[in-house]
């Protein structure tokens, strides 16, 4: 069971470390469902600089070219309302934001 205001661990890529201005790895508290979507929330109201950047700020959709994954499982496709795993809501693992490339 997840307690109100557990700090869930990110992993962003450098570009939004950078805009953001943080230095590495960061801990969001969750106050609410340990969900996706609750987990993004709670990274944007930490660092609003974000909002728009990992998702549309209209749709709420992610963003093209960003994937989630938690270990090796990409999770970028999963509802964002489905509950976090529980190795991330515990801490032991970060939710991790990867900036995909594409070329041709």
């Amino acid at each position: 069971m997840t307690r109100a205001g557990a700090p869930v661990r990110i992993v962003l890529p450098a570009a939004l470390r950078e805009l953001a201005g943080i230095g590495g790895e960061v801990a969001v508290a969750l106050t609410g469902a340990p969900t996706q979507r609750g987990l993004l929330d709670a990274l944007e109201a930490t660092y609003p600089v974000l909002g728009g950047t990992i998702r549309d700020r209209n749709s709420a959709r992610r963003r093209p070219f960003l994937r989630f994954f938690v270990g090796d499982e990409d999770r970028s496709l999963d509802d964002p309302d489905d509950p976090l795993p529980e190795s991330v809501v515990s801490g032991r693992e970060p939710f991790v934001v990867l900036g995909a490339i594409a070329g041709g």
